[in-house]
């Protein structure tokens, strides 16, 4: 599969969580799936950054639960996912050759994951009648999208 497609993919992921895609590509880079070394992403594949990241992850995760959780469409949430989305796309496309391409396609994404997953959670627990359920969906399909990037770059 191509780098600019699973930049875009992994943007989608970090749209719908913020830290989930930023882990995943730490992870990949840190077991050797993409190779960042020499580029100013290297930190990605660092002996601890993974764990950090991870920690981050799971946190949002368990945030996300919380009824005191700000929307991801506010400014700050909204710019958050941007950025992850971006560093993570940049981290496919710099493995791919195409860094500045891979930037650019992650930010895509992000924005298609932050609006398409609130319209899709919104429309999930109107049928739920609450959010919880189509917040654990949303979860399990951001874990299993990370899976799929990571696995389709291995």
């Amino acid at each position: 599969m191509g780098f600019l497609l699973l930049s875009i993919l992994i943007g989608m992921v970090a749209g719908s969580r913020t830290m989930m895609a930023p882990a995943a590509v730490s992870w990949a880079t840190a077991l050797g799936f993409l190779d960042l070394n020499g580029s100013w992403l290297a930190f990605l594949g660092y002996r601890f950054t993974p764990w950090i990241l991870t920690l981050f992850a799971l946190a949002e995760l368990v945030a996300d639960q919380l009824p005191s959780t700000p929307s991801r469409k506010v400014p700050v949430q909204f710019g958050a996912r941007i950025v992850t989305g971006s560093v993570s796309g940049a981290a496919i496309g710099t493995a791919g050759g195409i860094p500045i391409a891979g930037l650019v396609a992650g930010a895509l994404g992000a924005v298609i994951g932050t609006l398409g997953g609130a319209a899709i959670r919104a429309r999930l627990a109107k049928r739920f009648g609450k959010d919880r359920p189509a917040a654990l969906i949303e979860d399990a399909i951001a874990i299993l999208a990370s899976a799929l990037v990571i696995g389709a770059i291995s």
